[in-house]
């Protein structure tokens, strides 16, 4: 039965990031600041200012980084998943010379 784990990604390129976020830390993959509003977890495009949290003025852009004191990174609940390790023979092949012996 697979697990769930707390993962932190980058709204630009999705690669996965530390949870641990500087004001100056960037994206490992694309280089995009990560101390940003479109990174933040109280980002809501239909709120005011387009922030969940009591701002007093909009941060513009939402992608550049700023120094807002209420950011906290956006982390998604994701299943984890991996795979099986190969066999040398493979299954398939396996299972259909099995069909063949007598």
């Amino acid at each position: 039965m697979p697990g769930f784990k707390d993962v932190f990604r980058c709204a630009r390129c999705g690669h996965v990031e530390s949870t641990e976020v500087g004001s100056m830390s960037t994206c490992g993959k694309c280089g995009v600041p990560l101390h940003a509003c479109i990174h933040c977890s109280s980002f809501d495009s239909g709120a005011r200012f387009e922030c969940r949290e009591q701002i007093p003025a909009r941060v513009s852009p939402k992608d550049a980084r700023n120094e807002c004191t209420l950011f906290a990174p956006r982390v998604n609940v994701e299943r984890e998943t991996g795979s099986t390790p190969a066999s040398t023979t493979s299954s398939a092949k396996k299972a259909f010379d099995d069909l063949f012996k007598f």
